[in-house]
């Protein structure tokens, strides 16, 4: 059984995380298998959004512990890990310039529930529940977690999770904003999909640089991110969507983005 599932329809690139008998718990396998996927869609044209989510009744439950485990006698390097199997997944999902929407559909602990808070737009279904579980096992958050959840919910929430580790609902979560939706569980994936595919329609190269320009934003002054926002209209008033909607604007008409 393939640990990723990979699927193709109207602009959308669907990965399922597929490893359900563990609540898709990530491998060095999976790991990789993730990065070539990601890579391949940011290298493919007719790939406009992706749509991150998982098999079975949990999203992904971390780390696979298992394979983490030392031999006996031995102290792991988990720093191997951070850095082998989830910065390089972190890190291409954040650079992905089109939009990542994830569907959470059950349990996100640990490095899995910091995966999905990397993605750009996060459905999650009512039975679904996230857990910064790290300070369980004695270990201190990774995959983004001290980097995107302080930004996400401010520095107390975020402290809150991480050292007190409690389990938390997808009302919860969507009361903090760390959820776009709730949705019921047997319209998640469906709901999630139409907002992906919806975002495929639309002009990708934009998107790619509004994603671009928040994550510029986070190191550096405002004037510094005003010069960085002058580059990016530059940019952004030499493509073609730009053409379209323009005309499409003064025609009154729906504009037609092709992704260029």
């Amino acid at each position: 059984m393939p640990p990723l599932l990979i699927a193709h329809a109207s602009g959308v690139r669907t990965l399922t995380l597929n490893r359900p008998d563990v609540l898709n718990s990530v491998t060095r396998e999976l790991s990789r298998e993730l990065q070539h996927a990601l890579h391949e869609a940011a290298a493919d044209d007719t790939v406009r959004a992706v749509l991150l989510t998982g098999a079975g009744r949990g999203f992904c439950a971390g780390q696979d512990l298992a394979e983490a485990m030392p031999a006996v006698g031995a102290l792991p390097d988990l720093g191997d890990f951070v850095r082998e199997t989830w910065n390089p997944v972190i890190s291409a999902i954040r650079h992905l310039e089109k939009p990542v929407v994830c569907a959470v559909n059950g349990v996100a602990a640990g490095a899995g529930a910091n995966l999905a808070f990397a993605c750009d737009i996060l459905f999650a279904s009512s039975t679904a529940t996230f857990v910064q579980s790290f300070a369980k096992i004695g270990a201190a958050p990774d995959s983004g977690g001290t980097f995107i959840l302080p930004r996400l919910v401010g520095l107390h929430r975020a402290t809150v999770m991480t050292m007190l580790a409690e389990k938390m609902s997808a009302e919860q979560a969507h009361a903090w904003g760390l959820v776009y939706q709730v949705v019921a569980p047997d319209l998640l994936v469906e709901t999630a999909f139409a907002t992906a595919a919806r975002l495929a329609t639309q002009p990708t190269r934009a998107l790619g640089m509004i994603k671009r320009g928040f994550n510029h934003s986070l190191g550096v002054d405002l004037d510094e991110q005003l010069g960085y926002e002058e580059a990016l209209q530059r940019e952004a008033g030499r493509t073609a969507d730009y053409a379209e909607g323009v005309r499409a604007f003064l025609e009154k008409r729906a504009p037609n983005f092709t992704g260029k």
